[in-house]
């Protein structure tokens, strides 16, 4: 019998895996990392790798009574270089783990959003006539095999998804709301249609939350109520938000998270017509459990 430290090291590194991904769900720190669409499919790769650790077990101890000699010189010379790659190898596989085992989720921030762009990024998406394309995400099935009336808020609320026609009839209703108050469900639909139509929503009144930004071009007065919008993970992400205007914006530093009421108008940024929002209430706010965005799935029928 003989136990073999490489095959077992492969097996501790898949449980290490598996063991990782359940973590994370446990704790709820998974969707600081990806998109919570992809959650049943993380569940499948923790699965799987506990699958593989079991199957890499067998490999551990061999009852082989044939020893493995090393007759040439040159065989060994290439062994120690194999087990030098190996090592190399190992370390690089280890790093995820002990980084996702020991290393807390770090909540991207205005220093990050400043590295994306920041508002120059805002500019381009009120320019951009393919917001919608950013804000959602297209999928095609069959609606018919869906009870609209029963679909309409668990879609919305469970999944962050709904139909084509549900997606254009809410658009259609926001424009007769007496105030716009921006959750997290239904953020993106109501930032895709201010900035789009943004003539049909002014002097309307909005609420939303979010961080503080702030540009050096900004003026003392201005400042962008920013959230971090998610279509994958992390790796993706890309700033949203409004710019606003009140006298008590020198006051709040970068990374405050608030919560203001205002009303909708038009100004230009940088050559750039952008919807502004005059605040005329605020209060700042902890930060929200979950403070990332996702596109909602537009489901298309075929």
């Amino acid at each position: 019998m003989k136990f073999h430290f490489q095959q077992a090291l492969k097996a501790l590194m898949l449980l290490a895996f598996s063991a990782m991904i359940a973590s994370l769900h446990w704790t709820g720190e998974l969707t600081k990392f990806i998109n919570p669409k992809y959650e049943s499919l993380s569940k499948t790769a923790a699965i799987l790798f506990f699958v593989l650790f079991l199957v890499q077990l067998t490999r551990v101890i061999s009852f082989s009574k044939s020893p493995h000699h090393c007759d040439h010189a040159g065989q060994a010379c290439c062994s120690h270089h194999h087990h030098g790659y190996s090592w190399i190898a190992y370390l690089i596989i280890m790093t995820p783990i002990l980084t996702g085992f020991f290393v807390p989720a770090k909540i991207l921030d205005a220093a990050i959003a400043d590295k994306k762009g920041g508002a120059f990024i805002l500019t381009q998406q009120s320019q951009s006539s393919k917001i919608e394309d950013y804000l959602t995400s297209n999928e095609t099935i069959d609606e018919n095999i869906y009870d609209e009336h029963e679909a309409d808020t668990r879609l919305l609320e469970e999944k962050q998804e709904m139909t084509k026609q549900q997606y254009e009839r809410l658009k259609q209703q926001l424009s007769q709301k007496p105030i716009l108050k921006m959750t997290d469900k239904d953020y993106t639909i109501y930032y895709e249609e201010i900035n789009q139509n943004l003539v049909n929503y002014l002097g309307k009144k909005i609420q939303l939350k979010g961080f503080v930004l702030k540009e050096e071009s900004f003026t003392e007065k201005q400042l962008v109520i920013s959230r971090f919008l998610i279509t994958h993970c992390v790796a993706d992400a890309s700033i949203v938000g409004f710019l606003t205007e009140f006298p008590e914006a020198p006051s709040l530093t970068e990374d405050t998270w608030i919560e203001v009421v205002g009303t909708i108008s038009q100004t230009t940024y940088e050559g750039t017509s952008l919807p502004v929002i005059h605040i005329e209430d605020w209060v700042t706010i902890e930060q929200p459990e979950s403070p990332y965005l996702y596109p909602i799935n537009i489901r298309m029928s075929f």
